[in-house]
């Protein structure tokens, strides 16, 4: 029902904020209540839109089948589930610091806000980039307990980015989208346009990463790490076209799968090795 494995889009820039907030490795529990929390936070929230989107998944063709709608998990389960998970979720932030306790509570709020949005505003796409955007900021503030530029330009990379291929997603439920009136940039603008503001979205996110390495003093091998995050964005931007949507799932899974991969990896490197 909430695949456990889109968590690779989140997880690895969560890693990536608490290693440049500790400039090393995190301390083991620290770790395990970062990804307890992680855990938490994500299986709530997709739980939560799997129910609020119920009706929708029914009507539409490409999510009928989805464990709620095709009748295999009942909305009981799925809203005790969700409780369970977010009560995981604020115990795992109380395990960190006072800060991250007291912001876990907005912290769902926020994830369970996204669900609603695709009802009002074509911008849904940049509020999901936020919710999930939040991981690496939260990861800094379990180490240290104190804000700072670097996560926060982190964070708005990570916003970019996953907005950017939220939109490439969203291309495949356009006319839908338009027909049950729900909003997506793909379904206000059509799918060209949309596929370029998606490439904007993109480039923000190189520039932040940029800039996210910069303020934080990183070696050639991050910079490295950015620049293979840039060809694989650009990359996906090739494989995608207006008429074409046959390759957005290798876009969307695969291709977005090794940038947060690759990233970690680099930045890890960057802070143990070099």
């Amino acid at each position: 029902m909430i695949k456990f494995e889109h968590t690779l889009f989140a997880l690895p820039f969560a890693f990536i904020g608490a290693l440049l907030a500790r400039k090393g490795l995190p301390t083991m529990w620290q770790t395990f209540w970062i990804v307890a929390a992680m855990a938490g936070a994500r299986s709530a929230a997709m739980t939560f839109n799997r129910m609020a989107d119920l009706h929708f998944d029914k009507l539409n063709p490409r999510t009928r089948d989805r464990a709620l709608p095709g009748g295999i998990l009942s909305m009981r389960f799925a809203a005790v589930f969700t409780v369970v998970m977010s009560l995981l979720f604020v115990y795992s932030a109380s395990r960190l610091n006072s800060l991250c306790l007291y912001l876990s509570f907005p912290a769902l709020a926020i994830l369970f806000l996204y669900s609603y949005t695709k009802r009002f505003t074509s911008l849904s796409h940049l509020v999901l980039g936020f919710a999930v955007g939040c991981a690496p900021l939260a990861a800094w503030l379990a180490v240290t307990g104190e804000f700072a530029w670097t996560p926060v330009l982190l964070s708005a990379a990570v916003m970019f980015w996953v907005a950017g291929f939220d939109v490439i997603y969203a291309l495949q439920d356009t006319d839908f989208d338009r027909n049950t009136n729900l909003f997506s940039l793909p379904s206000r603008f059509g799918a060209g346009p949309a596929l370029k503001i998606s490439a904007l979205f993109h480039a923000a996110t190189v520039v932040l990463l940029i800039a996210t390495g910069t303020l934080a003093g990183s070696g050639w091998l991050a910079y490295a790490g950015i620049s293979m995050v840039s060809v694989i964005l650009f990359w996906e931007h090739r494989i995608v076209k207006p008429n074409d949507l046959s390759r957005v799932n290798v876009a969307f899974f695969n291709l977005n799968g090794y940038v947060s991969i690759f990233l970690l990896l680099a930045f890890a490197g960057d802070i143990l090795i070099t």
